[in-house]
């Protein structure tokens, strides 16, 4: 097994954990907060808009199930590209869509994957998600960790605008 890791910030880091975290191949996934300056962040400073994090999940995966390019794929259909200041309902820096990569090989796959999805004109808007070098990973407050087993009915509610935008988008592919 070769275990790695990924980063994707794409709105409220509860809508990102299940997409992910249903595959197989995937060891973990954490929610947390990176990106930004300030040290072990917690969910009430992050949402103040003054410590430069994003809400993001940090994906443990072994490559020889699932691949980088794979996950960055499933990643463009459940993060809206097109909107630089947060994800459907959630609004403001800590929501902005990011890939993290953690090296040239990350670095190279998600940016030949954003050039592929700007090329296929599946969008109006441009592309507008950050490609960023990774940086220390904090993990969320224990009652964020697995949201969507916890309280399934909240996090149904709020994942309808994130379906709408799969199936408006997305619609020929599984997601």
């Amino acid at each position: 097994m070769t275990e790695k890791t990924a980063i994707f910030a794409g709105g409220c880091f509860w809508c990102m954990v299940e997409p992910f975290d249903s595959l197989p191949g995937i060891l973990k996934v954490r929610s947390g907060y990176t990106g930004g300056h300030t040290v072990n962040p917690t969910y009430e400073a992050v949402s103040s808009h003054t410590t430069g994090h994003t809400e993001a999940v940090k994906i443990w995966f072994d490559d020889a199930y699932i691949s980088y390019q794979e996950l960055v794929s499933l990643y463009w259909m459940v993060a809206d590209p097109t909107d630089a200041m947060g994800q459907f309902a959630d609004r403001g820096d800590n929501y902005r869509p990011v890939i993290f990569v953690a090296d040239e090989y990350q670095k190279s796959i998600a940016e030949q994957s954003k050039l592929a999805l700007e090329a296929s004109k599946r969008f109006e808007d441009p592309i507008v998600t950050q490609i960023e070098p990774a940086q220390p990973f904090y993990e969320a407050e224990e009652y964020h960790q697995d949201f969507y087993k916890k309280d399934p009915i909240r996090e149904a509610a709020m994942m309808r605008p994130r379906k709408a935008y799969q199936k408006k988008y997305w619609a020929d592919k599984k997601v």
